[in-house]
């Protein structure tokens, strides 16, 4: 069921020496993917041949994966391999991660482990292995996780807490390679303090717009799902973005999550090395945009553009109509000029602005 490239190839394109060249690389939570009635792998398979590599959460077996596998390659009349780690999870519910690529584009190397989780800060260790972009014959490793979304953002911290220990046990597990990569959906917005052991070895990628599905159509929730990759990092990112599956789709938010998923996917275009050997074709669809604040006047509303004011403690900022704006403490108060240097800062908007 599950392929890889013959070394013949491989060798073979070692001898053609092509250039360096884009790889698409993507990520997606599909919310419980199995076979079963109303998932709509036709549906899935069409967004996701935009990308050459797909890590998934919450896989639930390897038939549902098998099923994205048969899906991607009916879509693009291509050869596509698929990789899954064992089931994890401390209760009787568990999940599984995968991945899937196209053969003409990536192949696995070595390395398939789940994390050796000594101390158990996880509820579902991340899974991780090596692959070469066969583009530029350069590899690149690719770890995934899904962090527990638990009871209290507590539940979540804690596990964004340890993922500097888990970098640190990636680059020792693959010979300090720079080109890896930290995917999936952490349950956690880019710019929450948890962040500050893993900041110290890698980047988020996206910093703004939401990629959770609201349920108005058109509207995304929040930022939960990223790439990370090393501040050391080869890798050159040309774009990055969340892809509106639904517009791309033309359906609704509320058919994509129930047939599709309640997270849109984060696709990344990059080069690993060198310079790019021409122009990718464009993404299918644009990214979900960045929310923009408005703020009360007493003509209507209009956009934010004036200052406004952070909080170091949550690492939030507030405009002068939200209800904390003036209730922040003055040891705590961080002055802005604009809501663009605020996330600049890596603040983000506070709860009670919506």
């Amino acid at each position: 069921m599950f392929r890889t490239l013959t070394t013949a190839l491989l060798a073979l394109m070692l001898v053609c020496g092509q250039a360096f060249a884009d790889v698409r690389i993507g990520t997606w939570n599909l919310e419980h993917l199995s076979v079963r009635p109303g998932k709509d792998f036709a549906s899935i398979a069409k967004v996701a041949q935009n990308v050459d590599f797909l890590a998934v959460q919450e896989l639930m077996n390897e038939d549902g994966l098998a099923a994205l596998q048969k899906a991607l390659e009916q879509a693009t009349g291509t050869k596509w391999s698929a990789m899954a780690s064992h089931a994890t999870g401390r209760s009787s519910y568990k999940e599984m991660y995968g991945f899937v690529w196209r053969d003409d584009a990536v192949a696995y190397e070595d390395g398939a482990v789940t994390y050796l989780d000594k101390g158990d800060h996880f509820e579902r260790e991340p899974y991780s292995a090596r692959f070469r972009n066969l583009k530029d014959n350069t590899a690149f490793v690719a770890a995934t996780v899904h962090i527990h979304y638990g009871k209290t953002v507590a539940d979540r911290t804690k596990e964004i807490a340890v993922l500097g220990d888990y970098w640190d046990w990636l680059k020792s597990v693959y010979d300090g390679n720079t080109n890896i990569m930290l995917m999936g959906d952490f349950n956690t917005p880019p710019t929450s303090t948890a962040w500050a052991g893993l900041r110290t070895s890698a980047r988020p990628l996206m910093l703004q717009g939401a990629s959770t599905l609201s349920t108005t159509d058109g509207q995304f929730s929040n930022l939960y799902d990223n790439i990370f990759v090393a501040n050391e990092s080869t890798i050159k990112v040309k774009s990055v973005q969340v892809f509106d599956y639904p517009g791309y789709l033309k359906m609704s938010n509320a058919k994509g999550r129930s047939s599709v998923s309640d997270h849109a996917p984060i696709f990344l275009d990059a080069v690993m090395g060198g310079k790019a050997s021409g122009k990718a074709t464009p993404f299918a669809a644009t990214s979900v945009p960045a929310s923009k604040p408005q703020v009360a006047s007493a003509a209507g509303t209009q956009a934010a553009s004036g200052p406004v004011r952070g909080n170091r403690t949550s690492q939030t900022y507030h405009r002068p109509d939200c209800p904390s704006y003036n209730t922040i403490a003055a040891k705590n108060r961080v002055e802005f000029d604009s809501e663009a240097a605020a996330l600049a800062a890596h603040y983000h908007i506070a709860g009670n602005c919506r």
